[in-house]
């Protein structure tokens, strides 16, 4: 019998959540969302553009290939828990976030049109406390 963890069995099969088991609080999500982008420190990530600026309907469309925001939609836990796309709003929806809280996260502002993945950990890890 060959051990594998969660993430090696959702690679060659379906696994389906037991339902008797409880949904993951924000921050276990956070906390996912976090290690996910720690796994690869060095990767460059794609930022949004002025999400500050944007009206929250057109902001909460908002997405970019290669975001972090990607990252976590990549990961089947996160999509079993509820995680339906890779926009703005429903990151900020789904991870319980303020505007603040992902505007720090994804916004050029701070990084330029694109940040390293462990720049990205570091702000998902600050929006927990």
């Amino acid at each position: 019998m060959r051990h594998q963890t969660l993430d090696q069995l959702h690679t060659v099969a379906e696994v389906r959540k037991d339902p008797a088991q409880t949904a993951m609080n924000r921050t276990q999500r956070l906390v996912r969302w976090s290690e996910l982008l720690e796994r690869e420190p060095s990767r460059l990530l794609t930022a949004l553009a002025g999400t500050e600026y944007r009206a929250p309907p057109e902001r909460d469309v908002m997405r970019g290939d290669g975001s972090p925001i990607s990252v976590a939609l990549a990961d089947p836990i996160l999509r079993d828990e509820g995680l339906k796309d890779d926009s703005y709003g429903e990151a900020k929806r789904f991870f319980e976030l303020t505007d603040n809280q992902l505007h720090e996260i994804v916004c050029y502002c701070h990084v330029g049109e694109t940040m390293q993945s462990s720049r990205a950990a570091l702000s998902v890890r600050a929006a927990i406390g």
